[in-house]
């Protein structure tokens, strides 16, 4: 008999664990541990944000669904990894033992990074859906008193389609509510150029996202580092290829959603081989830890290097193509690794992604996701956004029915390639 651990219940950690149950035995143990006895859909934090959506719609409640599955679940944050003794100790004080781990956590939110960062300090974040619920507040408050707007992302982020989407979804709610005229919105970005994304552009998402904030009348400032925030003020310097100082901007804000960077979680940190100085997980392309080969590691947490060098520092995006893949091969390993045999699977890293906009969007396909690529490419149109509330349905019912069926793959990889044949002839 083995016991299998996935930490965390996020996209990767609830869909490693759904897809894991049906490759085990009967005498195989699953346990899932989290901070928070629900899943959330974290791409629907934006339509959270603005009110398109209640937290009830995008979450889903998890002992009773964990139960139901023959998985057991541990709703209490891990404190501390001791991987020499295959034992993680938890916040409560007590510790599960394991034979195989599976690190899903997500990020720790960097907003200590930047004074006046955060829902504890004086922007808005849509990084969680408790912190979109807070954004939607801050949203009415800007409904009553409109004023100027700042999006955007801090220097070391490396999530950046969701700053896009906020934008765009803000400005589409603005103009129905007819207050559009009464919001000047600037986009701040430590991105080298409109568009690059984490990934220095896929097709021509630089053109694309510069044209839509051109029609919407959106500024922006790229190669931004923001100093500091203060009630109001946001004090940002925008740098030149070389790095140098080249404009100090303070900017007035009556509400800001800044995007943070991102670290690995306290549990994790410092431990040597595991880990990357920021704390995110090292793997090999089996999804495994080069130095303990019992663990295993998908989405965000995982330590991806930057494409390239940038005036400012930028991290690499783990999209949902890319995670559900990780989630396939590290399911199938494990498997065999329980047979013993030697792993086989490897992960697709390619980036796919629905960038919605509220009343249109972008999709990309990086394929791989670092340049040079086999695939490159960026399509606008109204499809994108029927294809993110499709994509929102699709895997919110899979979680409550408690399988994992690879949605990306199977469904938004053939309207993109629909579209692509339409723009190639």
């Amino acid at each position: 008999m083995s016991t299998i651990v996935v930490l965390g219940a996020g996209i990767g950690g609830v869909t490693q664990a759904f897809e894991l149950k049906p490759l085990l035995s009967k005498n195989d143990r699953l346990i899932v541990i989290s901070d928070q006895e629900r899943f959330e859909f974290t791409p629907s934090n934006p339509w959270v944000a603005v009110g398109w959506r209640t937290e009830e719609q995008i979450s889903v409640q998890l002992p009773q669904l964990f139960k139901k599955h023959g998985i057991e679940f541990i709703s209490t944050a891990a404190s501390r990894l001791q991987p020499e003794n295959n034992e993680i100790l938890l916040a409560d004080g007590g510790t599960v033992q394991y034979d195989y781990l599976v690190i899903a956590t997500g990020p720790k939110l960097a907003f200590d990074e930047i004074s006046g960062l955060g829902p504890n300090g004086y922007t808005s974040s849509i990084c969680k859906t408790s912190h979109s619920r807070t954004s939607n507040r801050d949203f009415d408050a800007l409904v009553n008193e409109p004023g100027p707007v700042i999006v955007g992302a801090a220097q070391g982020a490396s999530c950046f389609g969701p700053a896009y989407e906020y934008a765009f979804i803000l400005d589409t709610e603005l103009r129905k509510r007819k207050l559009r005229d009464q919001v000047p919105m600037t986009f701040v970005t430590p991105e080298p150029y409109i568009g690059h994304l984490g990934l220095d552009g896929v097709g021509d998402t630089k053109g694309l996202l510069e044209s839509e904030l051109r029609d919407r009348h959106i500024h922006w400032i790229t190669n931004a580092k923001i100093n500091r925030i203060e009630q109001g003020t946001m004090s940002v310097t925008e740098v030149d290829e070389d790095g140098a100082d080249k404009r100090q901007h303070d900017l007035d804000f009556r509400h800001a959603m800044i995007l943070p960077a991102f670290k690995g979680i306290d549990a994790l940190s410092d431990i040597e081989g595991l880990v990357n100085p920021r704390g995110f997980v090292l793997v090999d392309e089996f999804q495994r830890n080069p130095k303990y080969s019992n663990i295993y590691s998908v989405g965000v947490c995982i330590a991806i290097p930057p494409v390239g060098p940038t005036p400012v520092p930028v991290g690499v995006p783990k999209t949902g193509f890319m995670i559900e893949s990780m989630v396939t091969a590290t399911a199938h390993n494990i498997r065999d690794a329980i047979a013993g045999k030697g792993p086989s699977h490897r992960a697709t890293w390619s980036a796919v992604c629905l960038a919605d906009f509220g009343d249109s969007g972008v999709a990309f396909v990086a394929a791989p996701q670092i340049p040079p690529r086999n695939i490159n490419f960026a399509s606008k149109g109204k499809w994108v956004h029927v294809a993110k509330i499709a994509y929102e349905k699709y895997f919110l019912r899979k979680v409550r029915q408690g399988r994992n069926e690879p949605f990306y793959e199977k469904q938004i990889m053939k309207w993109i390639g629909a579209e692509k044949l339409k723009k190639t002839g």
